[in-house]
């Protein structure tokens, strides 16, 4: 059944009080699947990946009336890093559809993944009827007990009523602080249902979250612009949350206006594109040696950091997250900040105009040509094996020729343990957006769902999976969905005939 959404101008302006389905005064009944996929299309979901099942039939039934995309994938891992990939590639909420029991255990590494990862994707859930709770119904399992522990909220949706409501409520805890997956499982009969479409309440995003950008404490904002005119030797290091919450543009303009070298790690590699004066790569662990300043942005003291005991306990360490919970774990800092990474580096920059006397931009000057010099001679030592001639062909050989062969508007994706690790020293992204590995989980099989999310996203971008064998033999056999959906990508599989980092 599809509805009239059509209303007036003075609608269209209405009070925040007033709800999608408020306005709908037809009298007509709406079933809870149809309002799945109302309150889907009121976040800007265009794309839903899934595996068919029968507790979701409804779903996809109220997607087709609204214009959603229905991918239809082999296997529930994949639906889930596509959704995971689609939200990477878009910036807005990815979702994955899966039924009860197998369809969702088949989801969890992909949603564990997003967790790791900060992506938000919204995960829906199919589960038995209420009226069969605890009798032991077909495919039914503690799904939100399981769900819970690897997604920012997870709960089961107690009425049709409130659907469309909980759709909204968890697609706000998936960009609420720093960014992640939610669970949401809806019970067969009551998606089934059908409801006065004046009762069934589908919020309007703009009105029940917030539409600010925080940047946290003033007075850590003047803190951390004085600490920046007065060094001379700085480094900042961009994590994945830059890319997500799309402040790459502020990112650039700050290294640019204060003369800092960037580093750039995850999803934050291609802000700025190699040759660029203020991009670096190579010189990390020289940086963080002799730096007067670090600035960590968006990435936490993890493994991937050494958890921060690799920089020394004398230099200036700053760190700007989303999520108060990662500001000094794992490491003492001297200034943290929490708030929106690109509106935060935005109001420093705008704090420190002008303050940066001729001097000290001199010594930056000099502190970046130290570093260019260094990462010439990095590279050097690595030319060797990116020219090798050995047989079978070298590594890092594959990833060099591979790099030599993207554009500007390439999609490159990592899927292995060994591809990423020699991915990072030899392939280098154009452009922001342009680099997807699995992220702190390092999971297996991501590359077959970002590769097809990535150009269902951007079809006029050319898509690269290279894959290690492992990872291929995991997720290959969705390559057919992508060419089916007409997402062809280009995949080039390592063959090493080991899972080689544990060889």
């Amino acid at each position: 059944m599809k509805e009239n959404l059509t209303m007036s101008s003075a609608e269209a302006s209405s009070t925040a009080t007033d709800t999608l389905a408020q306005k709908d005064r037809t009298g007509q009944l709406i079933s809870g699947g149809h309002l799945v996929a109302r309150a889907l299309k009121n976040e800007g979901v265009d794309t839903i990946f899934t595996l068919c099942g029968g507790h979701i039939i409804d779903i996809y039934d109220g997607c087709l009336d609204e214009g959603i995309r229905i991918v239809d994938v082999r296997h529930e891992q994949v639906a889930a890093h596509a959704a995971d990939g689609y939200a990477r590639q878009t910036g807005k909420l990815g979702c994955v559809v899966t039924t009860a029991g197998p369809g969702c255990t088949n989801a969890v590494t992909g949603i564990a993944t997003a967790f790791r990862s900060e992506s938000p994707v919204l995960h829906i859930g199919g589960q038995g009827a209420l009226s069969q709770h605890k009798m032991g119904s077909l495919q039914d399992l503690p799904h939100v007990d399981m769900m819970s522990a690897i997604t920012k909220f997870a709960a089961t949706v107690p009425a049709t009523e409130r659907v469309a409501d909980m759709v909204a409520m968890a697609a706000r805890e998936c960009f609420a602080g720093a960014y992640g997956p939610a669970y949401l499982e809806i019970p067969r009969d009551v998606l089934d249902r059908e409801v006065p479409a004046e009762k069934a309440v589908v919020p309007k995003p703009g009105h029940y979250r917030a539409s600010t950008k925080s940047i946290g404490d003033p007075q850590d904002i003047e803190k951390l612009a004085d600490i920046l005119s007065k060094s001379e030797r700085p480094a900042i290091l961009f994590g994945q949350q830059v890319w997500a919450a799309r402040g790459h543009e502020e990112a650039i303009a700050l290294l640019r206006g204060l003369d800092i070298p960037g580093y750039f790690n995850g999803g934050s590699r291609g802000l700025l594109p190699p040759g660029d004066p203020h991009h670096f790569d190579r010189t990390r662990s020289q940086a963080f040696k002799n730096a007067d300043v670090i600035v960590i942005v968006g990435t936490p003291f993890d493994f991937r950091m050494g958890y921060g005991k690799r920089i020394s306990s004398e230099v200036t360490l700053v760190q700007i997250d989303m999520d108060y919970r990662t500001v000094g774990k794992n490491r003492d800092i001297s200034l943290g900040l929490v708030g929106d990474p690109g509106a935060v580096l935005s109001a420093v920059l705008q704090a420190a105009s002008g303050r940066l006397d001729q001097g000290k931009r001199q010594a930056r000057q000099q502190w970046m040509k130290q570093l260019r010099e260094a990462e010439g001679k990095a590279l050097d030592k690595l030319m060797p094996l990116f020219k090798s001639d050995q047989a079978p062909i070298h590594p890092y050989r594959v990833a060099w020729e591979i790099n030599e062969f993207l554009t500007d508007d390439t999609i490159y994706i990592g899927d292995g343990g060994d591809v990423v690790t020699i991915s990072a020293q030899a392939v280098r992204p154009r452009r922001p957006g342009q680099w997807m590995d699995p992220g702190a989980l390092g999971s297996l099989g991501v590359g077959t769902g970002f590769a097809m999310a990535s150009k269902l996203a951007h079809p006029q971008k050319e898509v690269v999976c290279f894959y290690g064998d492992g990872a291929f033999g995991m997720t290959a056999f969705d390559m057919e969905t992508a060419q089916r959906f007409g997402a062809p990508y280009l995949a080039i599989v390592g063959n090493n005939s080991a899972m080689n980092q544990i060889r």
